[in-house]
C-alpha cells in the first residue's frame, strides 16, 4: 500500500504548475552554468599523448577525426579489469544513439579507458556498441587528467580527484570512496563485476574532458567527475522523473546484458 500522498486532479494540477517554476528556474541556472563552461579559459596540451585506436595509433590531436572539438569520457577500464566498469557501462549505453549527431555537429565522442586496446574491442563485441573507445596504457593521460591513480598515490592517499585531495584512509576501510559510485556497497560490486578487488577497482575514476583544435595547437577546455557526470547519464535522467526517483537503496546496476531476463 502506498503512504504517498494523494490527491484530486485540481490538486495535482496546482503543485504540477508550482513546480513547474523551479523546473523553469533550474533550466534557466543551467543555461548560465553552460555559458559559464564555454568561457572558461582554454589551457594548451604541450604533452605527446599516444593512444591505440582501432585505427593504429593516434595522437591526441588525431581523435578529433577532422573535427573542431572533441568529447573524451574518461571509461573506469583498467588494466587489471576483465569487463568495464557496470556504472561507466550504463553510461556508455547512450552513446551510440548521439554520437552519430554530435559527429555531424563538429564534436567527436571518444571513450578512453587504460585498459589494453584488445580487452576494450572484446568488451566492446560484447556490449554490441560501436563507438570509438582508445586505449591510453602506454599514456600518462588518465593520470594527468586524474581518473587513475598509482598504487603509491592510493596507498598514500596523494592523489586529486573532482579537485579535491585523496586520503590515505580509503585504502583502510573496505569501501574505498568512489563518489558517483557512493551506494555503499557500491565498490565492492563493480569490483566483482570488473573481476579485480576494491583498490584495483578504485584505483580508476569515471570523469569527462573537453577538448578543442585551433590552428593545429590542442587546448583543454573543460574536466568534470563524479557527480558532474550526472547530466550525460541519460537513465537516470528518466529515473529523476519516475514516481519513485532513482530509489538506490544499494548497488543494483549490472552489465546490460546480465540482467535477468523478464
Amino acid at each position: 500500500m502506498t503512504t504517498r500522498k494523494t490527491g484530486t486532479r485540481e490538486e495535482w494540477l496546482a503543485a504540477r504548475i508550482e513546480l513547474l517554476k523551479a523546473e523553469k528556474e533550474l533550466t534557466r541556472r543551467s543555461d548560465e552554468l553552460a555559458r559559464r563552461r564555454q568561457e572558461l579559459p582554454w589551457v594548451r596540451i604541450n604533452e605527446e599523448y599516444r593512444f591505440e585506436t582501432d585505427e593504429g595509433g593516434s595522437s591526441l590531436a588525431d581523435l578529433f577525426r577532422g573535427r573542431s572539438q572533441l568529447l573524451v569520457y574518461h571509461f573506469m577500464f583498467g588494466p587489471d579489469y576483465t569487463a568495464g566498469c557496470p556504472s561507466c557501462s550504463a553510461i556508455a549505453d547512450g552513446f551510440d544513439g548521439f554520437a552519430v549527431h554530435l559527429a555531424n555537429h563538429d564534436v567527436m565522442l571518444w571513450a578512453v579507458s587504460r585498459a589494453p586496446l584488445e580487452k576494450l574491442q572484446a568488451y566492446k563485441r560484447r556490449m554490441g556498441w560501436t563507438f570509438p573507445w582508445a586505449s591510453s596504457l602506454d599514456s600518462d593521460f588518465n593520470f594527468d587528467f586524474e581518473t587513475s591513480i598509482t598504487e603509491e598515490q592510493q596507498r598514500e592517499g596523494s592523489f586529486e580527484y573532482n579537485y579535491r585531495r585523496g586520503t590515505a584512509p580509503q585504502l583502510r576501510g573496505e569501501r574505498p570512496q568512489i563518489p558517483s559510485r557512493a551506494t555503499p556497497d557500491g565498490p565492492a560490486k563493480g569490483a566483482a563485476m570488473t573481476g579485480t578487488d576494491v583498490p584495483t577497482y578504485a584505483r580508476e575514476r569515471p570523469g569527462m574532458s573537453a577538448f578543442v583544435l585551433e590552428d593545429g595547437v590542442v587546448h583543454h577546455t573543460y574536466s568534470t567527475y563524479a557527480r558532474g557526470l550526472d547530466g550525460l547519464w541519460g537513465m537516470y535522467q528518466w529515473l529523476d522523473r519516475a514516481p519513485r526517483g532513482r530509489n538506490d537503496t544499494g548497488y543494483w546496476l549490472r552489465h546490460h546484458d546480465a540482467y535477468d531476463k523478464r
